[in-house]
């Protein structure tokens, strides 16, 4: 992974400290089954604690809540970070990275990344998560995947792949090289269907703008692919004249468990 600022991927660095609001607007939220999979899964009760790792502006965090866990996001990107703070007053927020948490050893029932595994999907951060788990503490890895299934889908796809270059994403599965790992339990999944419900603007432009790699584009190239989208919404009857729409997604949920 090439890393650039502060161990933070350069995609990362300079897409979302620019585009935290686009990214606020555009990300679909969780499924509400997500809450129940958090307490039967994670374990996360009143009493327990979970860091948000990579908690972004917020999204996942607020699941998270839900739970009556006490909470602590782990953010490295000021920017988005601001926006936790301000959305999630309570929440304990830390400037900090996978590979250097600032919690002690042994301190946490479980570590959450959400839309974020991938970006540190190393041995060294496995490590660093671990130190911080207490005994039979689970780390739980969660995504919001297209339906790729979906014709126009596929063209959404076709029209950003092309910049992603060396970007770390879900898609590729080079995070699953780190499985199985020491010191954890072998990982299990659960998918849930889920959709992503708004305008077009909403769920399709501002989407594809925070992604981190569009979203470090200059404003001429970023303008181009918007003129893209555009005119594949224009194209597409289900989303062509629509004030609302929903894209489907599916929320891939993985946990494990440290062991020893």
């Amino acid at each position: 992974m090439d890393e650039s600022r502060n161990g933070i991927h350069r995609s990362a660095a300079r897409g979302f400290s620019a585009k935290a609001d686009i990214y606020a607007r555009g990300r679909p939220d969780y499924p509400d089954v997500i809450v129940d999979w958090l307490r039967d899964r994670l374990g996360l009760d009143d009493g327990r604690s979970v860091i948000d790792l990579g908690a972004g502006t917020g999204k996942f965090t607020a699941y998270l809540l839900k739970t009556g866990a006490q909470v602590i996001a782990v953010e490295p990107v000021r920017e988005m970070r601001a926006k936790i703070v301000q959305a999630q007053p309570n929440v304990v927020t830390y400037d900090g990275t996978a590979t250097s948490i600032p919690l002690p050893d042994d301190s946490v029932d479980a570590v959450t990344c959400a839309q974020a595994f991938h970006w540190f999907a190393t041995r060294e951060a496995l490590a660093e998560i671990r130190r911080v788990l207490k005994p039979g503490g689970k780390l739980g890895l969660v995504w919001n995947v297209r339906d790729e299934s979906v014709n126009w889908i596929k063209a959404l796809t076709a029209i950003i792949t092309p910049y992603e270059g060396d970007t770390p994403r879900y898609a590729n599965g080079a995070w699953r090289r780190v499985f199985p790992a020491d010191g954890f339990s072998p990982l299990q999944e659960k998918h849930f269907p889920h959709r992503h419900v708004g305008s077009p603007d909403e769920t399709i432009i501002d989407r594809v703008c925070s992604t981190s790699f569009i979203a470090a584009l200059p404003a001429d190239e970023m303008a181009k692919i918007v003129t893209q989208l555009r005119a594949l919404i224009a194209a597409t009857p289900k989303l062509a004249g629509k004030n609302t729409i929903s894209v489907p997604y599916s929320t891939a949920a993985y946990w494990t468990e440290k062991e020893g």
